[in-house]
């Protein structure tokens, strides 16, 4: 059977490998509109790099490589049921706060460029997965982000829940009613009978996520507030008398 859980669509081939989303289960139209999508937003990011900074900066280099490889082995832990169901985590809320979008997108992409080397992707589907499993996550992490720095908050722990956690449970909801509606549109895939049950299976997807995120985020705040592009120091961690002076 067909099916997908989460992050996006699966489909077992017969060598028993599990593909993130398959083309077999995409229109043609799907996979071009996937890629059309895909690609400008790979070069708009790239050109909101600072590249100068990364290349001269080792200890950004450092947190890029090892955050990739962290999201690549993360996208590698999976739970594959004899449904066809396959679950796992997405991960890219704290990668956005860490990198900041331009980075995180393009991590994301290398991400998915070892899941392809590996044929857990399809090369086709590459445009659609990168809208699903990289692009909509950054969105909804940079757009609660946007929301949280414009409030200014001088609370620490807004920061974490409406940065971290919130972002990511939102970021699962987001990803999987995309996927089931673009199932739905293409008509090529049978929908599962638990549908019924969407709510319920929604809330173990959503709060696993959440606290995977929240807890990364947690702790580069309480260790290395330094590391997280996001982050403003100055106002999180300034002293309390100084702001009673004011």
């Amino acid at each position: 059977m067909e099916n997908r859980c989460r992050l996006g669509l699966v489909h077992r081939k017969p060598g028993g490998i599990v593909q993130v989303i398959s083309a077999q289960v995409l229109s043609g139209t799907t996979l071009t509109l996937g890629w059309l999508g895909y690609v400008p937003l790979l070069t708009w990011a790239a050109s909101q790099v600072r590249w100068v900074e990364l290349f001269t900066d080792r200890r950004r280099q450092h947190l890029l490589f090892g955050t990739v490889f962290c999201l690549f082995a993360l996208w590698l832990v999976r739970r594959d049921f004899d449904t066809g169901v396959s679950y796992h985590f997405i991960g890219m809320t704290a990668v956005t706060l860490l990198l900041d979008w331009p980075l995180a997108v393009l991590g994301g992409f290398m991400a998915q460029i070892g899941l392809l080397i590996l044929g857990r992707q399809d090369l086709a589907a590459l445009g659609i997965n990168g809208l699903l499993l990289v692009g909509l996550p950054v969105l909804v992490a940079e757009a609660c982000a946007i929301g949280v720095e414009r409030a200014q908050p001088r609370n620490l722990f807004v920061y974490i829940f409406c940065s971290g956690f919130f972002p990511a449970a939102l970021t699962v909801l987001a990803c999987l009613s995309a996927g089931l509606g673009l199932l739905w549109l293409n008509g090529r895939f049978a929908m599962p009978e638990w549908l019924g049950d969407f709510v319920g299976y929604l809330w173990l997807m959503m709060f696993p996520e959440a606290f995977i995120n929240g807890t990364v985020i947690s702790a580069l705040v309480v260790f290395c507030p330094e590391w997280l592009e996001t982050f403003n120091r100055t106002r999180y961690l300034q002293a309390p008398w100084k702001e009673d002076e004011r």
